[in-house]
């Protein structure tokens, strides 16, 4: 029998990392089997310990929108490196990157660059708090801005139930001022701004909820939370660190804006594309809460590797690639055929199946009907999906190890791909109707 050099690694990792991975996921635990162990990636694959080649549909959890070594990103980031791995100083590349997000995101004035989502959420919400003078920060159940104590919460059984900690190690006082509602519930939005309005420092949420693996807010959600926030002298806070540049080239609230004149959060937090799979994220907003930040303001944010020189060439050369003419057109559009693909296979075998995309995200379930929110999600067969995945690895397609985790398409995936896609699911959809 041939020795399995994932299980290998895996065995070898469980010794020096805890649970053999660097951030949870990656484990396997929700799906069981072992992790595949990549060596390398190109386009739209990548391959394993065994050399085994994989459809990628998690492409880096979302950054490699271009797929993985695009020629003139790799090229952008050799001459960087020779140039210098990081100064702790400013670079004039940082000023061209910020001028490239303002530029496509118009709703932000200014930005700082960090090196993490969780960061850039992190300091987002303790810029709203130093802003508005207030402590309460509303956020909804199934919607995830990184590890930070204050947002490791889940939603109590009531309305706007103070949340308690979803993680050891975060006391109850470090989430007190934090307020959990359901997404897209308007009735209990409207409540919690009328108990807690001038308390209330910002509202936090994720345009479309990736991990609960693709969950929209509807548009009548999305006037509310901005109309309330207006009201009530809060700060809206988008956090785009999936969706950015990702399921349009000015990222969700671009697309909200098409059915809602005038709409723009105030503050925005961006990651993943924009650094184009380089550990870089930002925030940004108007000008009179950016200067809120030191070394203008009281509200203190610093970072060593902030606006890394290697990192900001690798995302400006990205986001120079998105931009071309027609690039989001042939993106979303293959997407669609993908998921158009899934849900016809599904429906074939009498597979109850829902999926939606924008741009290059997208989500699926084993539910009749898409979820509205995280406990409609969790409705969803777990056992199947785990079914599911395993098939499909063992055709060579890889998405997220997770029922609740969106996917993503990249401009290298071809039609050849989508329809080795579609048929390895096709088959795995047989035998779950079987």
């Amino acid at each position: 029998m041939k020795t399995d050099l994932n299980d290998m690694l895996m065995a070898r990792a469980r010794q020096v990392i805890p649970g053999g991975v660097n951030s949870p996921v990656r484990a396997f635990r929700a799906v069981g089997g072992t992790p595949r162990f990549v060596q390398r990636a190109k386009g739209a694959y990548f391959w394993d310990a065994n050399d085994t080649r994989y459809i990628d549909y998690i492409g880096s959890w979302g950054p490699m929108i271009l797929g993985h070594g695009h020629p003139a990103v790799e090229e952008a980031v050799r001459q960087a490196a020779a140039d210098g791995f990081s100064f702790g100083a400013p670079t004039e590349r940082e000023i061209e990157l910020a001028e490239e997000i303002l530029a496509l995101v118009p709703s932000m004035e200014m930005l700082r660059l960090v090196n993490s989502g969780t960061e850039a959420g992190m300091t987002a919400i303790r810029l709203a708090r130093g802003a508005t003078g207030r402590n309460k920060i509303i956020k909804f159940e199934g919607c995830y801005h990184g590890h930070a104590d204050a947002l490791l919460v889940k939603a109590g059984s009531g309305l706007a139930t103070f949340g308690n900690p979803t993680s050891a190690g975060v006391p109850p006082e470090v989430v007190q001022h934090t307020l959990v509602l359901e997404y897209n519930n308007i009735a209990q939005l409207e409540e919690a701004f009328a108990q807690h309005g001038k308390d209330l420092a910002g509202l936090i949420i994720e345009p479309i909820a990736g991990n609960m693996n693709f969950v929209r807010a509807t548009v009548e959600f999305t006037r509310r939370c901005r109309e309330l926030c207006t009201q009530h002298g809060a700060l809206l806070i988008y956090d785009e660190v999936m969706t950015g540049c990702r399921v349009a080239l000015g990222s969700a609230q671009s697309v909200y804006a098409r059915s809602i004149p005038g709409f723009e959060p105030d503050i925005t937090v961006m990651g993943k594309v924009i650094g184009g799979g380089m550990p870089l994220a930002a925030f940004g907003g108007k000008r009179a809460v950016m200067e809120q930040l030191a070394p203008l303001g009281p509200v203190y944010q610093a970072g060593t590797l902030s606006g890394n020189p290697v990192a900001t060439a690798c995302g400006l050369a990205t986001l120079r690639e998105i931009k071309k003419p027609g690039f989001f057109d042939a993106l979303a559009a293959k997407t669609r055929r993908l998921v158009d693909g899934l849900t016809a296979a599904a429906a074939a075998e009498g597979v109850p199946f829902s999926a939606d995309c924008e741009g290059g995200m997208f989500g699926f379930f084993l539910l009749p009907e898409l979820p509205q929110n995280y406990a409609q999600v969790m409705t969803s067969d777990g056992a199947r999906f785990n079914q599911l995945f395993h098939g499909l690895l063992d055709r060579g397609v890889y998405i997220a190890p997770a029922l609740y985790e969106a996917g993503f398409v990249s401009a290298a995936h071809n039609e050849d791909d989508i329809a080795a896609t579609v048929a390895a699911a096709r088959e795995v959809f047989a035998q779950l109707g079987g």
